[in-house]
């Protein structure tokens, strides 16, 4: 496991020692994150939603409900859209009380909209929906499952939302967990070799989302120790 020294990367920091003190803690700040179109790593899990995003002149009546795990990349695929569109991105929480006809100003991504929501956020997202349908807007709405299994109240909305195309996001692979821990890891200005990347995979929940945690789990811990992470150090502080 090798740290790259420079150039210093955004996701850290580290104080230099004055005169005669002892050196201070380096400072752990968020990861970058990056959404463009090449740092989204593809495999078969979800090629079919990168293709739904990138064909999505295509979705049947201008709407598409996006469905994957945790940390599976709807977020970046919501942003690679908007890219394309031009579209605003709003969190399903934040609907109750906005004006559906100001929202239906431009295609629009609600994201988490499995969530369940106050009655009033419900009846404004059934709105929502009807007016961009009437006006020919573009929809897209994301989720941990397709519409149809998300906990909503309303009938007419369960009714509209059903109605929507879903494109699917499955858990990754062997193949695409090791890139995703290459990202996460480059993410925080380390770099993994293969030998620990291979011992990770091996031992390590098949979610994207586990992936994340176990390198945010190492980096943390690598900062703490001013450790340099290797197999055996994963394995004390991962407990394996």
């Amino acid at each position: 496991m090798i740290r790259q020294a420079r150039p210093p990367h955004p996701g850290r920091r580290r104080r230099e020692p004055a005169s005669g003190r002892a050196p201070q803690l380096p400072l752990p700040l968020p990861p970058r994150e990056e959404m463009g179109r090449d740092s989204f790593v593809t495999g078969a899990s979800n090629a079919e939603a990168l293709a739904a995003i990138e064909g999505w002149r295509g979705w049947p009546d201008r709407r598409l409900a996006l469905a994957g795990p945790p940390a599976s990349g709807k977020t970046h695929l919501a942003h690679l859209w908007a890219g394309l569109s031009g579209a605003r991105i709003l969190p399903a929480a934040a609907l109750g009380g906005r004006n559906p006809q100001d929202l239906a100003a431009t295609p629009l991504v609600v994201e988490d909209a499995d969530r369940a929501l106050p009655a009033a956020a419900e009846r404004t997202f059934l709105h929502l929906i009807n007016v961009m349908r009437a006006e020919g807007q573009w929809l897209m709405i994301t989720g941990r499952a397709a519409p149809a299994r998300w906990p909503v109240r309303l009938p007419d909305l369960a009714s509209r939302l059903t109605a929507f195309a879903v494109a699917r996001i499955a858990e990754p692979d062997d193949a695409l967990l090791s890139a995703l821990l290459q990202r996460a890891f480059a993410a925080r200005g380390m770099k993994a070799d293969e030998r620990l990347l291979g011992y990770l995979l091996r031992r390590m929940d098949r979610t994207a989302a586990a992936a994340q945690a176990i390198v945010a789990r190492l980096d943390a811990a690598a900062l703490a120790e001013r450790a340099e992470p290797t197999v055996q150090f994963a394995g004390r502080v991962l407990g394996w």
